[in-house]
């Protein structure tokens, strides 16, 4: 059924109902408000912040052009992670003939040192194995052949068992035998 009534009237009808729909809808719109209000607070920080961070990253980029970014320092590795590291650290010594490699002297130091057996605890090539932390023993193990590796192995396994002494005794007799 079409109706005889002029366009401009059928709207204000149409905008009249729409009106009194809405009005019935804003108490339950209204319970609701708050929680839109926080929601779309969150959502424009979350923007905001991601916009920072692509501008910091673009900044970054740009002025990476600029200067030289450092290759991988140093420290970031470990000499028996790195084949042919054995004749690097041997050759390492300021004027004075003194090792400058930190790992190097302290080997040095306890090779100095006379190791004496205690109540026959330990391991024959390494007394004091039983109170040396993961660092200390990594410390002394360039100097020990692959027999006196495989026998403080041997003791790890039947004493504490502790998985990272194993692993890294493990990777250190491998990199002895491929090194040769």
């Amino acid at each position: 059924m079409k109706s005889s009534l002029p366009l401009p009237v059928r709207v204000a009808a149409g905008l009249a109902v729409l009106t009194v729909e809405q009005a019935r809808k804003l108490p339950e719109q209204l319970a609701g408000l708050p929680v839109t209000v926080v929601s779309q607070a969150l959502q424009l920080s979350m923007r905001v912040q991601q916009r920072v961070t692509e501008l910091a990253i673009k900044g970054d980029d740009a002025l990476a052009t600029l200067r030289p970014t450092e290759e991988t320092p140093e420290w970031a590795t470990f000499d028996e992670d790195e084949p042919g590291t054995e004749e690097y650290s041997q050759g390492d010594t300021a004027d004075t003939g003194e090792p400058t490699d930190p790992w190097l002297q302290e080997e040095q130091a306890f090779a100095e040192r006379t190791p004496s057996p205690e109540d026959g605890s330990g391991v024959a090539v390494l007394p004091e194995y039983d109170e040396l932390t993961i660092p200390q023993l990594r410390a002394r193990l360039r100097r020990f052949t692959v027999d006196e590796l495989e026998e403080l192995l041997t003791y790890e396994r039947s004493h504490a068992g502790r998985p990272a002494y194993v692993g890294m005794l493990t990777r250190r007799i491998s990199t002895v035998r491929a090194n040769g």
